[in-house]
């Protein structure tokens, strides 16, 4: 019979766990109020009560991924035989640390496991809506301000991708099958090369007559981006830094190629509307460039609407990796994330709650302070 903490054990001891993630939320949260004049819109943010609650939500998430070396007592994949199906709180009779949250069915910690999740889920779902952020960015502004047939051809592709069932789009995706073939080296191919584009015409169009200053930017955008570039789709990272798991890959890129439409039609929409405003036609009595007038006075003054949506986009994304995880696509049978965990967990949910229940608390808690960002980031657009 294993020894068990107790209620009050199991949450000082999570409570104490978490001491990396207090400290750092303690630190963020002091010098965000201390300098919360000079932050922009952060520093408003911070003064409501759903913003401040998002953003400690949000922030708990982020330091725990980092700090999930520290925090978690046992490692993600760690099997140790008598625990399994442990109930929370029974303690490890080898090294007297309890499974503060249970076992699962293969002896691992649940709630171990869930902090590791928290690294996949942070380190996928902002990247890929980053990536979709770019794509949607550098298809949509043409698509808007010069219309006509550039954006009959490229809302029409948008459209085609939107109007395909999403689970289906990514059950064809992501099955073990496609992952033996060249297609998702060929679509990250596509995707990674939009932040490298999107940088360089950024860079070119704001720079164009500081040519040091250019030539600088432009250098370093084009040697980092494109070793990053190489190690990421053709995995020849000489140093061995940039690398990414093959079913990684995939759901990432198909995450990008799902969420670019949606982002195109409202960066279109954005720009329909804002190349009337009276400061485009000042820019182009000067003579600006389109691209200079699409990158730094359209897409500046769009931003309030895509940081919200950017919010809520990642917790769209978090929630489809849970379900691709749960239906098993993608992840690896043994991976920690949620998705898989609540998977795993839903086998014995009648007689073992906790594997199942815990991670899916976790997704619910994270997609929750990124929809109060959001509703906060919403509430400081109307009034700006």
């Amino acid at each position: 019979m294993l020894q068990n903490v107790g209620i009050i054990g199991i949450i000082l001891g999570i409570i104490g766990r978490f001491w990396p993630v207090w400290l750092a939320l303690i630190v963020l949260l002091t010098l965000s109020f201390m300098f919360r004049r000079r932050l922009g819109l952060y520093g408003h943010l911070i003064s409501s009560g759903v913003g401040l609650a998002g953003v400690i939500i949000v922030g708990f998430w982020l330091f725990t991924a980092l700090f999930a070396g520290i925090v978690a007592p046992f490692g993600p994949l760690e099997q140790i035989v008598v625990m399994k199906h442990a109930l929370p709180g029974s303690i490890e009779p080898a090294t007297g640390i309890p499974f503060y949250l249970g076992g699962d069915k293969l002896a691992r910690d649940v709630f171990s496991r869930m902090i590791y999740g928290s690294r996949i889920v942070l380190a996928i779902a902002p990247a890929a809506t980053a990536i979709s952020l770019m794509v949607g960015c550098l298809l949509g502004l043409p698509a808007g301000y010069f219309s006509g047939r550039i954006d009959a051809l490229l809302s029409f592709i948008a459209n085609l991708v939107l109007a395909f069932p999403v689970i289906l789009l990514f059950y064809l995706l992501v099955t073990p099958g496609i992952m033996d073939t060249p297609v998702p080296y060929a679509m990250a191919g596509f995707f990674f090369i939009f932040p490298i584009l999107f940088l360089c015409a950024l860079f070119y169009t704001g720079y164009s007559k500081q040519k040091a200053k250019l030539i600088t930017l432009l250098g370093l955008t084009l040697i980092i981006g494109g070793y990053i570039y190489i190690g990421l789709v053709f995995d020849r990272d000489p140093l061995n830094l940039i690398h990414i798991e093959p079913n990684e890959l995939n759901i990432f890129v198909a995450v990008a190629f799902a969420s670019s439409p949606g982002v195109f039609r409202i960066v279109r929409g954005l720009t329909l509307d804002i190349k009337t405003r009276e400061y485009i036609n000042a820019a182009l009595t000067r003579g600006e460039h389109p691209w200079y007038i699409m990158l730094w006075e359209i897409l500046p003054n769009a931003r309030g609407p895509l940081i919200v949506d950017t919010c809520l986009r990642i917790g769209y994304t978090t929630i489809l990796l849970g379900t691709l995880g749960f239906f098993g696509l993608g992840m690896s049978s043994e991976s920690p994330d949620w998705g898989t965990a609540i998977k795993d967990g839903s086998q014995f949910l009648r007689l073992y709650a906790w594997p199942a229940l815990v991670p899916a608390i976790a997704l619910m808690s994270f997609v929750l302070g990124l929809n109060l960002l959001a509703d906060s980031l919403r509430e400081q657009s109307l009034r700006d």
